[in-house]
């Protein structure tokens, strides 16, 4: 999720963002909505004992951190009251009379409920759209419905831009990890078909395995969550940097089955592949980085960690893959032509 207040694609000065920031701390309005739908039977919706709880719920969520108000047909049924007996504070309660509750929900806006009668919304106005402050109205309302869900009244999430963000970086939280174990387990199955051993496979993804770890905590630093639009960023590092390892480790292992040392077969693999792996680097490295003047933050980021993950992947290959070579592959400190077997296609 958005780990900043506003809009996380411009910047935190952009006019968009202070004008926000603005309306937020002084008239305690929000565009951020997260709202909870209450289910009861057909023409159930205005009973006391259903206003009842979502008039709990509701004073629960207010002293949420990061909820700045909410806005519900029980909280409705209160100011009604008090309006009605000459701006009393005295009536601002919630009354058991049935008649009364039936006779405020019949003039209440629509929003608040439907034709039907069986769905109340509730409103919560949130301070932002951080992944922390929509994780932390998520699990109140969660732990709420687990204790007062019933026959008569279930509390269901989400809508509302923040409640479909919320669901949204559950989503994403989930696909994250899937994601990663698959890519992975495609670059692996690949690798181990091409060069029929898992010495060779271990040398070609641990700087890309690297390289995924220092991505993440870059995001970190520049203020980037995890969120649908960083998701594929994230699986091209992998396949760019798997290609560039290829490129290296695939020469390098021919050369080495010839009977070569590692030391000699790097060399080749220098010369042959390595100036393309260094070209196409350096290249992809400088052109995306361009972005990073770009008046979108969004934009700019994303040009830094491409070209942050472009150059890292182009150094694993050139610098790692060598390294890693004569420790794990069999023979490589000395030469031997029990090196891994790979079809060499120039």
């Amino acid at each position: 999720g958005d780990l900043d207040p506003g809009a996380p694609e411009l910047r935190a000065d952009s006019r968009y963002n202070r004008d926000v920031a603005f309306l937020t701390s002084h008239y305690g309005a929000s565009s951020d909505v997260f709202a909870v739908m209450v289910k009861t039977p057909e023409g159930s919706c205005s009973q006391y004992e259903v206003l009842r709880r979502v008039d709990q719920l509701e004073w629960e969520l207010m002293d949420l951190p990061g909820v700045e108000s909410t806005q519900s047909m029980a909280r409705l049924q209160r100011r009604v009251l008090v309006g009605m007996n000459e701006g009393s504070p005295l009536w601002y309660e919630l009354l058991p009379n049935q008649d009364m509750l039936n006779t405020i929900t019949a003039r209440a806006p629509r929003e608040l409920y439907n034709d039907e009668c069986n769905l109340l919304t509730m409103y919560a106005y949130l301070r932002d759209h951080r992944a922390e402050t929509l994780q932390r109205a998520v699990d109140h309302v969660e732990g709420f419905a687990q204790k007062n869900n019933d026959k008569d009244a279930t509390f269901l999430l989400a809508a509302g831009s923040a409640g479909i963000d919320a669901t949204t970086n559950i989503v994403v939280r989930k696909a994250w990890y899937q994601m990663l174990f698959m890519v992975y387990a495609a670059v692996a199955l690949l690798c181990f078909i091409t060069f029929r051993s898992w010495r060779a496979v271990l040398v070609a993804m641990l700087p890309l395995m690297l390289t995924s770890i220092l991505a993440e905590a870059l995001m970190v630093g520049l203020g980037m969550g995890v969120k649908v639009a960083t998701l594929p960023v994230i699986a091209l590092g992998v396949g760019i940097g798997v290609d560039y390892a290829l490129y290296v480790l695939s020469v390098t292992l021919a050369r080495m089955r010839e009977g070569a040392t590692l030391t000699q077969a790097y060399a080749i693999a220098m010369q042959f592949t390595g100036r393309v792996v260094l070209l196409t680097g350096v290249t992809l490295a400088a052109a995306v980085a361009t972005w990073h003047f770009s008046s979108i933050k969004f934009q700019a980021d994303m040009g830094l960690l491409l070209a942050f993950m472009f150059l890292l992947n182009m150094l694993g290959a050139l610098v790692l893959v060598p390294a890693l070579a004569r420790f794990l592959l069999p023979g490589a400190r000395h030469g031997s032509v029990a090196a891994p077997k790979v079809n060499d296609r120039r």
